[in-house]
């Protein structure tokens, strides 16, 4: 499956961008699980080099020629890479991995110094997916929470866990709305969807464990030794 940009401005893909400079002054950038190198994309025109790793079958033929295109299996781990890299986007990826600890570790490897982690992750204690649960739902769909793809499926602590025991402190969090616009079809610059969006995103800044649809991370490595990270050195506001 060849996944798409999320256009909404307060979508997770809008998040990671508006959480990188604007100038990106040739630092580079290695996408995780790229897809067809929207992200990328977008990246290289504000200067930034990017390469972007992606699976046999999760790209098209109408990939951006402006972005390093490598083909790997990220079940296996990172492929070799001669580079190191000032950011990592890992956007929507880590949920569809047998281990994604591994690929963590992996990721401490080529971080250039200085080197920060953006990642979107799921909330699987989003309301939406605790209501469908409690009523014995688990619903096998395209996209969204119930991705048919998914294998992980973590709530907050879960994710945070994950973080600190490969090696991370998470250092930000945002949350997103649950995507209306991207589930109710032509609803892009419907009002009324923009505003169901605000509203949740609204409660998500309250409450991010029941509200967020996903969490958008900053993570940066810490020395192993050091132990995990306690959950208030992270800069969040809002109940988790």
């Amino acid at each position: 499956m060849v996944y798409q940009f999320k256009r909404s401005a307060l979508s997770s893909h809008s998040v990671l961008l508006d959480s990188l400079p604007g100038n990106g002054s040739g630092r580079r950038v290695l996408d995780v699980g790229c897809g067809n190198g929207y992200l990328g994309a977008i990246l290289t025109q504000r200067s930034y080099q990017v390469t972007g790793l992606e699976q046999a079958n999760g790209f098209s033929d109408t990939f951006p020629a402006s972005v390093e295109l490598v083909v790997a299996d990220l079940e296996r781990g990172l492929p070799p890479l001669r580079d190191r890299y000032d950011f990592v986007l890992l956007a929507d990826i880590l949920e569809h991995l047998r281990s994604p600890e591994q690929l963590l570790a992996q990721v401490r490897e080529v971080l250039a110094p200085g080197g920060v982690v953006l990642a979107s992750l799921p909330n699987s204690g989003n309301i939406w997916f605790r209501g469908n649960v409690l009523l014995g739902r688990f619903p096998q769909e395209e996209k969204g929470l119930f991705d048919r793809t998914h294998i992980r499926f973590y709530m907050w602590k879960g994710w945070e866990k994950l973080f600190n025991t490969s090696g991370f402190r998470i250092t930000s969090v945002r949350p997103t709305p649950i995507p209306f616009s991207a589930v109710v079809a032509g609803a892009d610059t419907s009002l009324p969807v923009r505003a169901a969006e605000n509203v949740c995103y609204g409660l998500a800044l309250i409450w991010k464990a029941l509200f967020a649809y996903q969490f958008v991370v900053r993570a940066q490595p810490v020395p192993m030794s050091s132990g995990s990270v306690e959950p208030e050195h992270c800069d969040v506001s809002g109940k988790i």
